[in-house]
């Protein structure tokens, strides 16, 4: 199951709720932090959900306004959640990030041009970081598990800040790059006059 899937199925399990609740309980918890779930695809997962026959939802009348329709977990539908939350909190996944993909590169460009984009990339982290906190204590008081996102959230980059201080520094003291192999013929490689 997909993270945006498991996010509505979620908050359905919570108590049901309606397209619109979803996205207001997202907002004030800070969820897009953690999940891939926009505002439009709200609806789009709720009728993909219902078509799988994990949710199932009721049209009921407001006081003002249009009907609503209001969502609520099958049993196949608690199954799936608790199966979901269970890998999630149990099974590492692997992350592809582009960080990665620019490491795996790094004797294509100059040390130099390496250092100022880790520091561009440390900045940039420390502006999330200071973002998550902030959200962080304008939701305050929170239920603990919207705590603990929270909290993995800002240590996860406060350890990333870390690891890109330790990585600059080693990459200053190393000096220019070596080249992945002798053969290599890259622009930033010690390449002699044959």
């Amino acid at each position: 199951m997909k993270n945006a899937e498991l996010a509505v199925l979620t908050l359905l399990g919570e108590k049901p709720r309606h397209g619109y609740e979803i996205e207001q309980v997202i907002q004030s918890r800070g969820m897009r932090e953690w999940t891939e779930v926009g505002f439009s695809s709200i609806y789009y997962q709720l009728k993909k959900l219902e078509n799988e026959g994990l949710i199932e939802g009721q049209l009921t009348e407001t006081k003002c306004g249009p009907a609503r329709k209001i969502y609520r977990p099958t049993p196949a539908g608690w199954d799936a959640a608790r199966a979901g939350v269970l890998e999630a909190l149990s099974v590492p996944h692997r992350c592809c990030q582009p960080f990665h993909l620019g490491l795996a590169n790094l004797p294509g460009i100059s040390p130099d041009e390496a250092i100022a984009a880790l520091q561009r990339y440390r900045h940039e982290l420390l502006a999330r970081r200071d973002h998550l906190q902030s959200r962080w204590e304008a939701q305050k008081p929170l239920p603990y598990f919207v705590e603990a996102m929270f909290d993995y959230s800002v240590t996860t980059v406060e350890t990333e800040v870390q690891w890109v201080d330790r990585f600059i520094k080693r990459m200053e003291a190393q000096g220019p790059i070596e080249a992945a192999t002798k053969d290599s013929k890259g622009p930033h490689t010690e390449d002699k006059a044959e």
